[in-house]
């Protein structure tokens, strides 16, 4: 199975089951998410690694309930994550699914909000392995990059006119999407994906 059909089949589940229930339908919201990764790895808090920037693209939709505030949402990003070796930059291209939790004030003005849920990711793009020979004095050889990653986000924002929301986003890593491989004797470090997004996204 692709990665895309494989994506295709986590949205096309969470829209049937949102549309399932008719009262609800009205609440259901479609819209287009896009933003700025600051992202890095920590590679079992061995190796120095910095910063790099990315971005972040794709539809989402949402359903909250206005009578609670409570609700869920979803996305298909395409996502950009890595950090900076030395003078090397480890950037792979993934899409992003996040599923969270959703708990919005329902004030007239501006809604504040607060999201939490796991995200899945598959690697599309971008280099899978790249030569870090010479930079650090325990390890030699080169970082791999994996094809599947999984984690937390924890979201805060606020939405404004009733069809834009800003937020920030802090993507925890829980899988080690990242290693160095060595044919000699150094050991193998593996690596996290640490990630904040600021965002924007308009809701139709």
């Amino acid at each position: 199975m692709t990665l895309m059909k494989t994506a295709r089949i986590i949205l096309c589940g969470m829209l049937a089951v949102m549309l399932a229930f008719p009262a609800a339908r009205a609440q259901l919201n479609f819209g287009v998410k896009g933003g700025v990764n600051i992202a890095t790895v920590k590679f079992d808090n061995v190796l120095k690694a910095n910063n790099i920037t990315g971005f972040q693209l794709g539809p989402m939709l949402e359903y909250v309930k206005p009578s609670t505030g409570w609700g869920v949402d979803a996305a298909l990003l395409f996502t950009q994550k890595g950090c900076e070796l030395g003078e090397q930059t480890v950037k792979g291209h993934y899409l992003e699914i996040p599923l969270n939790v959703k708990r919005k004030l329902m004030t007239p003005l501006l809604k504040p909000y607060l999201a939490a849920g796991p995200y899945f990711g598959f690697r599309t793009g971008g280099r899978k392995i790249w030569n870090i020979n010479g930079l650090y004095s325990d390890v030699s050889g080169q970082v791999k990059a994996g094809d599947f990653s999984a984690g937390l986000n924890f979201s805060a924002g606020a939405e404004a006119l009733g069809f834009l929301q800003v937020g920030l986003t802090y993507g925890l890593g829980l899988t080690h999407n990242f290693r160095t491989l060595d044919a000699g004797t150094h050991p193998e470090y593996r690596g996290k994906a640490h990630t904040w997004s600021i965002s924007a996204a308009v809701l139709f």
